[in-house]
């Protein structure tokens, strides 16, 4: 499911801000872009991440503001010369190379040799933050998920008239086609043998009985909506469901003997279609 979710926090060391975006994707899927001071507790995010959502393409941005002002910097000398002696190697390579910038090699990880107790607390702030935003990301979630039940709800209720229709037209329908094969024989008189004539009318009979296929429409119509019911990931399940309900609708439509059949073996087809999409952005 789509949704979106921003958590702030302020700290006297400076400020972090955490994007979350989640769209549909039919599995789990972790994207994380985080500074390089946080890069260790990414797995520890994951697994946050993973007590939320069950399903979708879920980015994870951070966003991190160091003021340095209120502290003095540490350097890490060892780091920094290496990255000095890297630069002054590429620099013989090229004919007029810009001079460096210390700036620059600032700017490297590891260069900055934070107080211990600074990066601890960075990490806490940021998980804490990040757990606010997952929070605020599961309730926008749930709102669009409350929409799309209700979408499929009221397509289910389609497919039952559709099926209590069709229950309704049976009686009438296997009158019809009595009536057609009867007048039909009836122009070869006495030139029948009865016996296997019996067979075949027996065959027929079962070849266009689609009573189970009914049935089995309602009851699996009744499972989606018991397993919209309840209050946990379902998508899998559901997916597994629509199988099954579009399985009925293509053998529904391959015995009908009539176009009314047809029909509605076909606008079924399209109602089960149309939840299936839906029910891809299902958690």
């Amino acid at each position: 499911m789509t949704a979106f979710a921003q958590a702030h926090a302020s700290q006297p060391w400076g400020s972090l801000t955490w994007e979350i975006r989640s769209i549909n994707h039919r599995y789990l899927e972790l994207h994380f872009r985080l500074p390089d001071a946080l890069r260790d507790i990414e797995q520890s995010l994951r697994e946050t991440a993973r007590a939320h959502v069950q399903r979708g393409k879920v980015d994870c941005y951070l966003q991190l503001v160091i003021d340095h002002s209120t502290s003095d910097i540490g350097i890490d000398q060892t780091a920094a010369r290496r990255y000095v002696s890297a630069c002054e190697t590429i620099a013989k390579l090229i004919d007029d190379p810009a001079p460096l910038n210390p700036l620059q090699i600032l700017d490297r990880p590891g260069v900055i040799a934070e107080d211990p107790s600074f990066a601890e607390d960075l990490k806490q702030v940021a998980q804490a933050t990040y757990a606010t935003a997952l929070t605020d990301l599961g309730a926008g979630r749930l709102r669009e998920g409350e929409k799309l039940a209700a979408f499929i709800k009221a397509r289910l209720e389609e497919i039952r008239r559709h099926v209590l229709a069709l229950r309704s037209d049976l009686p009438a329908l296997r009158a019809a086609q009595q009536r057609k094969i009867t007048d039909k024989l009836a122009e070869f008189g006495d030139r029948l043998d009865q016996d296997r004539l019996e067979q075949e009318l027996v065959y027929l009979a079962q070849k266009t009985d689609v009573d189970e296929e009914l049935d089995r429409l309602d009851t699996h119509v009744d499972e989606v909506a018991k397993v919209l019911a309840q209050d946990k990931p379902s998508g899998r399940r559901l997916d597994f469901l629509l199988q099954e309900l579009n399985r009925e609708a293509n053998t529904l439509a391959a015995k009908a003997n009539a176009g009314s059949t047809t029909y509605a073996a076909v606008d079924l087809k399209v109602l089960i279609e149309q939840i299936r999409e839906q029910i891809q952005n299902l958690e």
